[in-house]
Order: structure tokens, then C-alpha cells, then sequence
């Protein structure tokens, strides 16, 4: 594997704690961000930590977020705080013989570093589009593009994806060879989210007669 193909281990990133489960691979990291819609940023203002919830998606190794021109978030991001970006993905209920050995199948990736405001107009409508096609493939060919004032009312921040780790764990429970005999159900139970029945609109559906 080159070198292009993963992301460096920093101080940041290097994990510790069950290290095996990690994974510094560009291809792991962009794979549990695209699956993903809504990542938990964390951040300082005046020494008080703050971790809130958004919407975000991908071009290449570039992260971005976008909301109101108000948002105290992007203003303070906005600025080039630090930031820790978190987003994950629970597969499955790991259920052991013992207590302490019961977890989680999960995929995670944390990202570190510092959002610019994206001031390029190209790159706004190219990040724009992709956020739409994100929410549904081709939706942004379907829908009315933003206007002027919606435009510059929005704010957009991009962070270049340089010093991330995912961690995933799979696989049945690990039980202590002395609790196989327990006579309780042992295994995984998958956890998957999928969409449901489309809910159609009725504002202003033209019916007939």
C-alpha cells in the first residue's frame, strides 16, 4: 500500500486502546463518512467545549458542513478553531455469555484539524451539488437551484480531510473460555437502517377530477 493510500498516525490519531480495530486507510476513513449524514463536531469557545450535531458530506478528502450565516458553530469554526470530527455507524448488538464482555459492531472515523470558510462561488455550487446527490442521486437536476439571497445567506466551511483514524469492530462476542458453558444466548443481533416508504408531499399536488 503507498503512502497516498492512507493517512499518516499523529499524536491525534494514533490509537491506543484496542489499536487493532483501527484503521488509517483514505478508502475506511471516506467509506464511513459517505455512509453517514450527520457527524458531531467539537470545538472551544473562550475555554467552554462544544460538540453539535450536523449535516456533512465528501469531495475527494475535503469535509464540508454548511448552515445560516448566524451560526455561532460557523462563525467560531469559521475562524480556525481546532476541531475534532466524528462521525459513526452502530452494525450490531454484541451480546456475550458475561456482562462485562457484551459491545458493539460499529464503524467510526474521528478527523482532526481546521474548517476554512469556502469563499470561491465555483466551489460553493460544486459543493452545493454534491450535498444534493448525497440526499438522492441526480436530486439536484430535479430541483430549483438556490437563488441570490438564499446563496449569501448560507455559509459554507470546508476542512481538508489530513489527520483521521476509523475504527471498526466485527465479528460475534468475545466471552472468556471459562463462560462458553453459560447457558444464555450468545451472538450478534445486526442493527440496519434503511429507508422507509416514500411519504409524498400534498402541498399543491394538482388533482383531477
Amino acid at each position: 500500500m503507498t503512502t497516498s493510500d492512507t493517512f499518516p498516525q499523529t499524536e491525534l490519531t494514533r490509537v491506543r486502546r484496542t489499536a487493532k480495530r483501527a484503521s488509517y486507510e483514505r478508502d475506511t476513513v471516506h467509506g464511513v463518512v459517505d455512509s453517514t449524514y450527520v457527524c458531531q463536531i467539537a470545538f472551544a469557545i473562550d475555554d467552554q467545549p462544544h460538540c453539535i450535531p450536523t449535516a456533512h458530506w465528501r469531495i475527494g478528502d475535503t469535509l464540508y458542513i454548511h448552515g445560516s450565516n448566524g451560526s455561532r458553530m460557523l462563525r467560531a469554526l469559521g475562524e480556525g478553531v481546532p476541531a475534532c470530527v466524528c462521525v459513526a455507524q452502530v452494525d450490531g448488538l454484541v451480546l456475550a455469555r458475561s456482562a462485562f464482555h457484551h459491545s458493539m459492531n460499529y464503524r467510526s472515523a474521528m478527523i482532526y484539524g481546521r474548517f476554512r470558510v469556502v469563499e470561491d462561488d465555483d466551489e460553493k455550487w460544486a459543493s452545493m451539488v454534491a450535498f444534493m446527490d448525497k440526499m438522492q442521486r441526480d436530486r439536484w437536476a430535479q430541483v430549483r437551484e438556490p437563488n441570490e439571497k438564499e446563496f449569501a445567506a448560507t455559509t459554507f466551511l470546508a476542512l481538508t480531510i489530513e489527520e483521521a483514524v476509523a475504527k471498526v469492530r466485527t465479528g460475534p462476542p468475545i466471552d472468556d473460555e471459562e463462560d462458553l458453558g453459560i447457558p444464555v444466548w450468545a451472538g450478534v443481533l445486526p442493527l440496519v437502517t434503511s429507508f422507509g416508504e416514500p411519504v409524498q408531499d400534498m402541498a399543491h399536488v394538482a388533482t383531477t377530477a
